[in-house]
C-alpha cells in the first residue's frame, strides 16, 4: 500500500469538504488503483488527509491527470498557505471493525527513534487490544524519513473515545505503551477529526 499524507491550513471548511465531495463524485471513477481517503478539518482549521493507493505507480498516475491537476489547482485557492506532502509504501494496518463508519477520527503525528522497533510492538496483543478498546475501528500508521510517522485512529464515536482513555490499561498492554513511548522522540502532535470525512471506491 502507498499513503500520501497532504495538510495545510484551510480558510473554509465547508468549501473544502464539498471540494473532497466533487473529488469523490467526478474523479474518483477514473482514479485506477485508489483504495480510499481519510480526511478532514480541525477546530482550528487545519486541513489533514491521508490518501490510500495500491502502489505509488497508481498514485503517481492520479496526480498526472489532467483532471486531478485541474481539482488540486482549486483546492489550493481554499489553503491560506502552501500544504504539505509525505508519500510512504511504509504502511501498518490495523482494522477491527469498519473504518468508514467511525464518528471520530484522531490523527497523531511524531517521530520515533527505530521504527522496526516500532513495527515490532504494534503487532503484539492486537486480539487483546481489540477486546480491550472495542470503540477503537482500527488504526492506519504510515511512517517516512527515517522515523517520523502519521497515524490515524478511527473510533466510533468521541464519546466512547474519552471513555476508553480513562480506562486503567491491563499490565501487559501497558508494558506495549510504555515501550512506544521510550521510543518517541518528543510528545506527538493531535488533529481530532470531529467530523470525518471518509472516502472509499464505490
Amino acid at each position: 500500500m502507498f499513503v500520501q499524507v497532504i495538510q495545510g491550513q484551510v480558510t473554509d471548511a465547508e468549501q473544502a469538504h464539498a471540494a473532497m465531495d466533487r473529488w469523490m463524485e467526478e474523479l474518483a471513477p477514473e482514479a485506477s488503483g485508489w483504495l480510499g481517503t481519510t480526511a478532514g478539518v480541525t477546530a482550528d482549521g487545519q486541513f489533514i488527509a491521508l490518501a490510500r493507493f495500491e502502489s505509488a505507480d497508481a498514485a503517481r498516475r492520479n496526480s498526472e491527470s489532467p483532471g486531478q491537476d485541474k481539482w488540486w489547482h482549486e483546492f489550493t485557492s481554499l489553503l491560506s498557505g502552501d500544504a504539505t506532502f509525505h508519500d510512504t509504501e511504509d504502511v501498518v494496518t490495523d482494522i477491527q471493525g469498519d473504518p468508514d463508519s467511525a464518528g471520530f477520527v484522531q490523527v497523531m503525528q511524531g517521530a520515533g527513534s527505530d521504527p522496526e522497533h516500532a513495527r515490532d510492538v504494534m503487532g503484539r496483543h492486537r486480539d487483546e487490544w481489540a477486546t480491550f478498546r472495542p470503540e477503537i475501528l482500527g488504526s492506519e500508521v504510515a511512517m517516512y524519513d527515517d522515523g517520523d510517522y502519521t497515524m490515524a485512529m478511527f473510533f466510533t464515536t468521541e464519546a466512547a473515545a474519552r471513555e476508553g482513555e480513562q480506562k486503567e490499561v491491563p499490565a501487559e498492554l501497558q508494558a506495549d505503551m510504555d515501550e512506544m513511548n521510550s521510543l518517541a522522540a518528543g510528545p506527538p502532535a493531535f488533529f481530532d477529526l470531529k467530523q470525518p470525512w471518509l472516502y472509499s471506491p464505490r
